[in-house]
């Protein structure tokens, strides 16, 4: 079966900043080091604690001279928060310096306070996020953005790697309406009258409503992020375990998610895959939403282990977990030809 292999990271290395970039570089490098096809980073603004990129392409930049082959997602622009000409202009600058090798994935937001400072009140957040795509969508096609300007540089074939990131089926069916990729998130609230859903009884439907609205002919693009810690020892996993994810949930909770105390519980209820490499192989398989991805996009946020951890789990998924459930890492996707003048 194959499956492309991403690696996924908020840069929440336990440092400062600049050593969390060149941490977070490592870490790329070594995914592609295993024959990892991407890796996606996250954009946050103001709160280490949730993520420690505000400027995704500066960063990925500055990786792509760091790297060969890799491919560079963001996972996400936070669009709603953004000027849509700059995104459009800075991932195209960031795509020309990288030979191609930017994706880019866009999100509607997350914490209502992130959006004080840019001037957005958070009930605004999905009328913005529209009207924003509708004019990066113009952009990178080479459309009238104003006046008469259209994109320089042009944005060649890059309006064929975005990917919209949602929680809902309505956020599907606008990815799939786009012809966009869908990215499908590590784990989801549970809905109040169900608070024992299954992450899968949760994203089936976003696909369903992806797959549904896809134009004819457009091919499926569907990433699945999962939390996924390997190590060689499973009490070791654990440990970290008991750490991040208790960390996690002590802010979850802030924000009104009713979780468990014991460390099994938070596993179950942040779809958390950890341990051994047979464990987390085992507890995999068992996800019915990976089957229907074409991506598997692993993290180890948020159990957060020390850096020389990630870098062992990142080769322990590419060499024995992966290889335990059939998937063979498909070739990096090419970039496309480029016009542009």
């Amino acid at each position: 079966m194959t499956k492309r292999l991403a690696l996924f990271t908020r840069l929440l290395d336990d440092a400062p900043p600049a050593e969390r970039f060149r941490l977070a570089t490592a870490q790329i490098q070594q995914a592609e080091r295993f024959g990892i096809g991407r890796a996606w980073v996250a954009q946050h603004h103001f709160r280490a604690e949730e993520g420690g990129l505000p400027s995704p392409f500066v960063f990925l930049a500055h990786v792509a001279a760091h790297t060969e082959a890799i491919r560079l997602g963001t996972g996400v622009v936070t669009l709603t928060l953004e000027d849509p000409i700059r995104v459009a202009e800075d991932a195209v600058i960031a795509d020309l310096l990288s030979g191609g090798r930017i994706d880019l994935g866009l999100g509607s937001g997350g914490s209502p306070a992130t959006f004080v400072p840019f001037g957005i009140e958070p009930h605004e957040k999905t009328l913005q996020y529209e009207r924003k795509l509708a004019v990066l969508q113009a952009a990178l096609s080479g459309g009238d953005i104003g006046g008469g300007a259209t994109l320089y540089p042009a944005a060649g074939s890059l309006a064929q790697r975005v990917w919209q990131a949602t929680f809902s089926a309505v956020g599907g069916t606008r990815a799939g309406v786009s012809g966009d990729g869908l990215l499908l998130s590590r784990t989801q609230p549970r809905p109040h009258d169900a608070p024992d859903a299954t992450l899968a009884e949760i994203q089936d439907p976003i696909i369903d409503a992806y797959l549904q609205a896809l134009p004819a002919g457009a091919t499926p693009r569907v990433t699945a992020s999962r939390t996924v810690f390997v190590a060689d020892d499973r009490d070791e996993a654990r440990r970290y375990a008991q750490v991040g994810l208790r960390r996690a949930a002590e802010g979850l909770r802030r924000s009104g998610h009713v979780l468990p105390d014991d460390l099994d519980g938070l596993i179950r209820a942040t779809d958390t895959h950890l341990g051994t490499p047979e464990d987390v192989a085992a507890s995999l398989a068992a996800d019915p939403v990976l089957a229907r991805a074409d991506e598997i996009a692993f993290q180890v946020h948020s159990i957060d282990a020390p850096h020389e951890l990630v870098l062992r789990s990142i080769e322990l998924f590419a060499t024995e977990v992966a290889p335990a459930l059939g998937w063979q890492a498909a070739a990096s996707t090419p970039s496309l030809e480029w016009s542009h003048v």
